[in-house]
């Protein structure tokens, strides 16, 4: 399939289940049609790219593994996505590399992911949670930093200034989850 075949066939997913899995499993079942979906995804004007990246969410959440070979590509180009549709599954796969990586359980995640991978999600993760997004890539972004915080001693302190500056004007849901992770912060 080319990317403009994909592309086309993008056209048919929408936000039921059944189809973004449909699609993430043909793109899993042909891991040549990977780095078509990243391209895709990244057309970041595109209405479409926020199709590809739904598909790309379900993929990682089918099968982590999946994007090791593709992980410079994601995370050098993760920071250009903003449509609002689209930044939700990248922030959502940015929690599922770095609970990958955090894991108790060994993983491949935990030999692919390098330094400069981790800076990146780092930082687009604080552009998240500075920048006026909706709850749900603020939630997984606050996780994915309290995470990546117990590497790096810097992360905390900024995350709680931020929880802390933010805590008021946010939503229940920021709140909520703003309470877990300052409850973590703080029994280390």
């Amino acid at each position: 399939m080319t990317t403009e075949q994909l592309y086309e066939e993008l056209n048919y997913v929408n936000h039921s289940r059944e189809k973004r899995l449909y699609y993430a499993n043909l793109v899993l079942n042909n891991p040549d049609l990977v780095p078509k979906l990243l391209h895709i995804l990244f057309q970041v004007d595109d209405k479409i790219s926020c199709r590809a990246a739904w598909v790309f969410e379900f993929m990682c959440g089918e099968k982590l593994e999946a994007i090791i070979p593709h992980l410079d590509y994601f995370t050098e180009h993760m920071h250009k996505v903003h449509l609002d549709p689209a930044v939700r599954p990248v922030a959502k796969v940015c929690e599922y590399i770095t609970k990958a990586y955090y894991s108790k359980t060994e993983n491949d995640i935990q030999q692919a992911l390098t330094p400069t991978h981790k800076e990146r999600i780092i930082e687009v993760c604080f552009d998240y949670m500075i920048n006026d997004e909706k709850i749900a890539p603020k939630a997984y972004s606050m996780n994915s930093l309290y995470l990546l915080g117990q590497d790096y001693d810097w992360i905390h302190p900024e995350l709680v200034l931020i929880l802390e500056r933010d805590f008021q004007m946010q939503s229940s849901g920021f709140k909520a989850r703003a309470k877990q992770i300052l409850h973590k912060i703080k029994k280390h």
